[in-house]
């Protein structure tokens, strides 16, 4: 008979999720069983093509023990998360040779796999993405970039979102215009089209400064030196021409003449202006709108070159675990932490919504709901909060943060205060060692609207 896989219930129960089995538990318990088998161990090291390595180690069963199948399955889990918070096209693992092979196995023949493996290598990296066997991993090395706080001049800010679109105008610091405009770039299939709405918008913010000095901006996906890696916005793109989108901000750039221009994740900058708007580093900033974004700020006040994808990053171990519709794996925080979370639990709760409607109007449908003090909508806020507080758990055992940043639509109206409560009585239930570090905090409406542009307006270092 097969040893059981330790996946434990939560304390503090989603109200809409009875299956919920979070990563944080699941992980700490099999630590535990681990340490009481033996001093076994596994090691993992992740190369970036800038030549950053990232180490990371944890426990496993000695391969003779009872439970050692489901090694596999946790350090897989703990890969998973790894990848797509720091990146890497190429892994180093130096563990138990079973696991080793069956990881090799999974990035070459698995769906789930071989969608990571080709993201990350090819996509991302330009690379074959591969998974090396050694005893020998190579020595750490991170690099962290300086960008961001620059906010002497003329400078334009933006930020490109599945729904709408947004840019400033700033001067020193101080935003003196700000637009938002409607838009659905997913389906778009022509470059131009992408080109031209984004000038738009830079043009607007344009006449109301003397000059442009520097534009900075965030947009949902992985940018790599301006260039776009993987981005859900341009998924409308077909292949052969998406060598344009890939070089769009560059053209943007010369466009306006070569100034400084920086373009990154919007969780970076998420997480960048709650840094600046708080004084404060060490600071996680978890955005939730029709996708989840992360950021962090280290303890030192850089950005770096991690991915911080949290929307691939598993959160929940449960067999049973929602889908991503993008890469068919379970269990991933963009079905938690976003809109298609909230349409997901409408079902569970009893929200009805017609055949068809689209995320953004189901997620307006629950915030009205909640307006009106709907016990059904309560819930699903309740749930989100109690995926928060798990995952604010799990998040700590790969980022030094002491605050997390907590925005997005998901997050306006009565539903944001819920979910942050929620997620603090987590915390004091399960994990009170983390309960007395971490703070959740929520911006303002005035920081939401105008600490976005300026962050982003100040990445670039101005000539």
């Amino acid at each position: 008979m097969a040893d059981p896989l330790i996946l434990p219930a939560p304390k503090v129960q989603p109200p809409l999720d009875a299956a919920f089995r979070p990563a944080a538990l699941a992980q700490r318990a099999f630590a535990a069983q681990a340490a009481s088998a033996g001093p076994a161990k596994a090691r993992l090291a992740l190369e970036q093509a800038d030549g950053s390595v990232f180490h990371f180690e944890t426990p496993v069963l000695p391969e003779n023990a009872p439970g050692a199948t489901h090694n596999f399955f946790f350090v897989e889990r703990l890969l998973k998360f790894l990848l797509w918070q720091r990146g890497g096209f190429r892994v180093y693992f130096d563990g138990p040779a079973t696991v080793g092979r069956q990881l090799q196995d999974y990035f070459k023949t698995t769906p789930t796999g071989k969608f990571d493996a080709d993201i990350m290598g090819t996509r991302i990296y330009g690379q074959p993405f591969e998974v090396v066997l050694t005893r020998d991993i190579p020595p750490a090395r991170a690099n962290t970039t300086p960008l961001g706080r620059h906010l002497g001049g003329c400078r334009i800010g933006f930020d490109l979102g599945a729904s709408d679109r947004k840019a400033a105008a700033v001067i020193d610091g101080r935003v003196v215009f700000s637009d938002e405009t409607v838009w659905n770039p997913v389906p778009q299939s022509d470059p131009q089209w992408h080109f031209d709405q984004v000038m738009d918008s830079l043009k607007k913010a344009a006449q109301h400064l003397p000059r442009v000095d520097a534009i900075g901006g965030s947009s949902a996906g992985v940018y790599v030196n301006n260039r776009v890696r993987v981005a859900s916005l341009f998924r409308g793109v077909p292949a052969e021409k998406f060598d344009r989108v890939r070089n769009l901000f560059l053209e943007l750039q010369k466009a306006w003449g070569g100034i400084p221009f920086e373009v990154v994740n919007d969780g970076e900058v998420t997480a960048l202006a709650g840094s600046m708007a708080l004084n404060e580093n060490a600071v996680l900033g978890v955005a939730m709108g029709s996708s989840q974004a992360g950021g962090f700020v280290t303890p030192e006040g850089n950005i770096t070159s991690w991915l911080n994808e949290l929307a691939f990053a598993p959160v929940d171990y449960s067999p049973t675990a929602p889908v991503d519709e993008w890469s068919g794996d379970r269990g991933c925080g963009v079905q938690y932490f976003s809109q298609q979370g909230v349409g997901r639990l409408m079902i569970p709760a009893g929200i009805e919504a017609p055949a068809g409607e689209p995320l953004p109007e189901k997620l307006v449908r629950v915030q009205k709901l909640m307006e009106q003090g709907d016990a059904r909508a309560e819930k699903i806020y309740q749930t989100i909060g109690v995926y928060l507080g798990y995952a604010a758990a799990h998040y700590a055992g790969f980022y030094d943060y002491r605050r997390m940043l907590v925005l997005g639509r998901v997050t306006t109206g009565k539903g944001g205060e819920i979910i942050l409560n929620r997620a603090r009585e987590v915390l004091q239930a399960e994990f009170p060692e983390l309960a007395g570090k971490i703070r959740f905090d929520m911006p303002d409406e005035k920081e939401k609207r105008h600490g976005q542009a300026i962050a982003a307006a100040s990445l670039p270092a101005a000539k």
